[in-house]
């Protein structure tokens, strides 16, 4: 193996694949500079490590009565997901206070969209009703139709590219009916 066989292969490199541009107040940097080179980290690890360390202290959910503190730390395992539509449905059921206004637009969006919801038909008018809750979503058409909903909330495309659904997809008993 040639010294130019070995440099190509590297070795223990780490990929990262989000890049974030922050600005510090340069004695800020400093400091961070230290702490880094304490830790024997680079700067951009240390920072890392920071967020990281900061985030279990931040509290998604205050103590309250009924419930205990919930930091992001302890909530993360369940809000990750690597598809964008499910990260955000996570997000929207348990802590919509957290959207920004686009995505309060999306998030109305879906809700009220009967074709991503499994539930059943109700009434006299026997129309399509369903309960927002995570188990009444069918994840796989919000996967599908997930760019429209975000162009629709964008103001991009129009309403009418939603997915459709019918309202009284059955005919209602007639009073004549037996059953």
């Amino acid at each position: 193996m040639t010294s130019k066989d070995k440099r190509r292969g590297g070795g223990g490199k780490l990929t990262r694949t989000e890049t974030v541009t922050v600005r510090l107040d340069p004695k800020l940097r400093y400091l961070a500079e230290l702490a880094a080179l304490k830790q024997r980290r680079t700067l951009s690890s240390f920072i890392e490590w920071a967020i990281e360390d900061c985030m279990t202290r931040v509290c998604l959910l205050e103590e309250t009565n009924k419930h205990h503190s919930i930091t992001l730390a302890d909530a993360a395992e369940y809000l990750w997901d690597v598809d964008d539509a499910d990260r955000f449905i996570r997000l929207a059921l348990h802590y919509p206070e957290l959207l920004t206004h686009e995505e309060q637009i999306r998030w109305k969006l879906i809700r009220e969209n009967g074709h991503l919801w499994k539930g059943g038909f109700v009434g006299d008018d026997y129309e399509w009703a369903w309960k927002v809750k995570e188990e009444s979503l069918i994840f796989e058409r919000l996967r599908l139709y997930w760019e429209i909903f975000c162009g629709v909330a964008r103001g991009e495309l129009a309403e009418g590219t939603l997915p459709e659904w019918e309202r009284n997809d059955i005919p209602a008993p007639s009073q004549d009916s037996p059953h």
